[in-house]
């Protein structure tokens, strides 16, 4: 897994066009304040041992966030990270499972429309815990 965590003044996007053609029909706008994006790459590889790869995932944004003093969270698929990508299925089971696992630690927690490309609107300030890289 790669993910790249931005922390963000705002985040917003808006649907554009469907990235996988059984995704489901969605049309949606929204913006988010004071936030901490992860911008998420699930790689084949990770498909055999995702427990083990979703709680280091969790580990790294919840640490991110307590850095950048927010409980907001936006998780979005980003499969631009690596040329290796993990199926769609799982990809998907992996955000829904993150997210209900971080919710259950009060975090206030969205995803992006997943299997959508997105018109993306990041304002991230300047400083050292703003934008992190981590390969899992």
């Amino acid at each position: 897994m790669k993910l790249l965590i931005i922390y963000a003044d705002k985040f917003g996007f808006k649907t554009t066009n469907k990235g996988l053609e059984n995704a489901e029909t969605v049309e949606e706008e929204s913006v988010y304040e004071k936030t901490l994006v992860g911008f998420i790459h699930f790689e084949e590889k990770d498909e055999e041992n995702i427990a083990a790869v979703e709680t280091k995932m969790i580990k790294q944004l919840k640490w991110a966030a307590r850095k950048n003093e927010t409980e907001s969270i936006v998780l979005h698929s980003f499969a631009h990270l690596s040329e290796s990508k993990g199926s769609p299925e799982l990809t998907k089971q992996l955000f829904n499972s993150a997210e209900e696992r971080l919710k259950s630690a009060n975090y206030k927690v969205s995803q992006t429309p997943f299997g959508y490309f997105l018109d993306l609107d990041v304002q991230a300030p300047g400083h050292s815990f703003a934008r992190l890289f981590k390969e899992i």
